[in-house]
């Protein structure tokens, strides 16, 4: 342990004698940590961000639409016909078993009228399932019972953002009457903030009431029954796949579906929304690793490069030391600690580095940053592993010099 701590002290001199030379050696290092750690911050942040944001879409969900159909031969776009129905989801919370709760919505973009505020925003018909398989709950007030849908009650529950535009942050907007379609609601609650969803749509730009009365009084009783969309929430994680298929099989057979027709359905899970996010993101880490490592390639070449230099600057040091009894395992020892010494401490230098990029480019950019701390450790390791790999070829160089020509060296 003695000869370690003496050995280290050596290293460090002889890299003070040549401080600019040591700084410029360990550049390359510093830079390609540096970049890994901003890299890791930045594609980790937006990770964060991404299943942040997918988990405020709600819990296991899947999302049900009308597909595409053919008409005379010729194929019609996705939902140019309704083609799911209110027992569509019935039959999907009564006959899936991997299905844990079910919703449907009906929604359409209207004016809402407060005292002399109006606001244009959409209004959706829903169910009281909505919160649950939505995983939204109500910051004031409460939200849509099951009594007032089967009377088709004309009660509303507002988003953050309506609240704001119809009421401002200075009124209190529960049991308010709000017109939609010249309707008085009483609003019974308000929802807590979603924000955007991953499509960069304001999922808090809504106004929730009753499906029953949005059919009957608001959005039109025309194709009395059907459903915009389908949203049901699988039992768990694992179960999302097994509900997908449930959910197929059931709604081709209630469909009246050949085996050689395409579904007139489509079911989206937004695990498929995550991977797609997870792909890019990983992709561009590999990109961004890439470059790193053609950094650090090019600082551990200069390691070695400057550790030969040192050799040939010492060798008349070297042959003195082995000629007082030093062995070829010590002075192989000192070299590498050397190298080991100059590479950790572009290391460290390039998490320092690395840290403040990853901060201005969050404060810059506005980009969502997030640095594990065993990310830091891993480099600094990593850039320990660079010295020991570059600086052991001078170093076995340095050790199996021969004294007496050390000696005589000028």
């Amino acid at each position: 342990m003695r000869f370690l701590l003496i050995t280290i002290n050596i290293a460090l001199r002889a890299l003070r004698r040549n401080a600019m030379r040591s700084l410029l050696t360990i550049l390359g290092i510093i830079i390609g940590v540096a970049a890994v750690i901003a890299m890791v911050s930045i594609s980790q942040g937006a990770s964060a961000s991404v299943q942040e944001k997918i988990a405020s879409l709600g819990n296991n969900m899947l999302v049900i639409r009308p597909g595409s159909i053919t008409q005379g031969g010729v194929r019609m776009g996705a939902g140019a016909r309704p083609t799911l129905t209110v027992g569509d989801a019935k039959a999907i919370q009564r006959e899936c078993a991997a299905v844990g709760a079910v919703t449907y919505t009906k929604r359409q973009g209207l004016q809402v009228v407060a005292g002399n505020q109006n606001w244009s925003t959409g209004i959706a018909g829903v169910t009281p399932e909505y919160a649950t398989v939505r995983d939204w709950s109500v910051e004031a007030g409460r939200f849509l019972t099951k009594q007032e849908e089967e009377s088709a009650a004309t009660s509303a529950v507002l988003g953050q953002t309506v609240v704001q535009n119809l009421f401002g942050s200075g009124q209190n907007p529960l049991d308010q009457i709000i017109r939609i379609n010249n309707v008085p609601f009483r609003v019974v609650g308000v929802l807590s903030s979603k924000g955007q969803s991953p499509q960069g749509q304001d999922q808090d730009d809504v106004v929730l009431i009753p499906f029953s009365t949005a059919e009957r009084k608001v959005l039109g009783t025309q194709m009395l029954g059907t459903v915009g969309a389908i949203m049901v929430s699988a039992v768990s994680p694992e179960a999302i796949p097994e509900a997908q298929r449930q959910i197929t099989t059931l709604l081709r057979e209630r469909h009246r579906l050949k085996r050689n027709q395409d579904n007139d359905f489509t079911i989206r899970f937004l695990s498929d929304v995550a991977a797609t996010a997870e792909s890019t993101s990983r992709i561009m880490s590999i990109l961004l690793a890439s470059v790193a490592s053609v950094s650090l390639l090019v600082g551990g070449i200069g390691i070695m490069n400057i550790m030969l230099v040192s050799v040939t600057e010492r060798t008349r040091e070297i042959g003195i030391r082995m000629a007082v009894g030093a062995k070829a395992r010590q002075i192989l020892t000192q070299f590498l600690l050397e190298a080991v010494v100059l590479s950790t401490i572009g290391g460290i230098l390039g998490v320092i580095f690395g840290v403040v990029g990853a901060e201005l480019i969050s404060a810059l950019a506005g980009w969502a940053t997030l640095l594990p701390p065993e990310a830091m450790v891993l480099a600094v390791l990593f850039s320990g592993a660079v010295g020991i790999f570059f600086g052991f070829y001078p170093a076995r160089k340095a050790a199996q010099l021969d004294p007496i020509q050390a000696l005589r060296y000028e």
